[in-house]
């Protein structure tokens, strides 16, 4: 019937416009559903940030054992290595006085701080003995290689003996100074029943005194403290400035 025909027309355009309405409120909730949370998304980063965090302390678990053996080996020294030099326990450091260059020149010594130094103690005379400490430091420097100029070597001249013309030539690459003989010996000690030139002393870039060679250091003694000085510069790779 026509009535029926347009009543059914007009009631088409409502279904569509409820179908229509359907669709776009299904869209809009799909929208609004598959957007993420602020809280989720914070909650996320923060898991990731925690398990950053984790990975890099498993990490230093894993390293700290080889971080313990290598300082223990080159630096504590277990008895299977133990150091041919005496260890210092207090290990004071380079007195702040004045000293002066053979020039006459002022050196405070704390300016020798910075390097290894390789120090031996006597008069300006320099007998025998002398001569031969000193012959051992310039070879133990010179044994090192490469690596010689992180270590300087030191003689201390505790009177005010001169130092003879011969003698200088031979000391071109050493820092002779003259110093007190009160004053070397509120810092350096040797070995009970021994005297201070008796012993090499090795001094640490940080500027203290932290080891003593035994006493009469012969050639033999000599290759076994330069065992010492390599662990010692080994360990200690970025502690120093090599040369001056």
């Amino acid at each position: 019937m026509p009535g029926s025909n347009s009543s059914d027309a007009r009631a088409l355009p409502d279904k569509a416009g409820a179908a229509s309405g359907a669709v776009a409120d299904q869209f809009l909730d799909l929208a609004v559903h598959s957007m993420p949370l602020p809280g989720a998304a914070l909650d996320a980063a923060g898991r990731t940030s925690r398990g950053r965090w984790k990975m890099l302390l498993v990490m230093a678990m894993c390293a700290a054992p080889v971080v313990a053996s290598y300082f223990t080996y080159y630096v504590i020294r277990p008895q299977g290595h133990r150091s041919f030099g005496t260890l210092i326990g207090q290990q004071p450091s380079l007195p702040d006085i004045a000293a002066r260059t053979l020039d006459g020149d002022t050196v405070r010594l704390p300016a020798l701080a910075g390097q290894w130094l390789l120090v031996s103690v006597a008069g300006g005379a320099c007998t025998a003995d002398c001569e031969k400490r000193l012959y051992l430091q310039r070879q133990l420097r010179e044994s090192l290689g490469r690596e010689r100029d992180r270590l300087d070597w030191v003689w201390l001249v505790d009177d005010d003996a001169p130092v003879s013309a011969g003698l200088r030539p031979a000391l071109q690459q050493a820092t002779v100074l003259r110093l007190p003989a009160d004053a070397i010996a509120g810092w350096l000690q040797p070995e009970a029943g021994h005297a201070l030139a008796d012993h090499l002393y090795l001094v640490d870039p940080l500027g203290h005194w932290m080891m003593r060679f035994p006493a009469g250091l012969d050639m033999a003694g000599a290759a076994k403290a330069k065992r010492d000085l390599d662990r010692l510069l080994r360990a200690a790779v970025s502690w120093d400035q090599p040369g001056r």
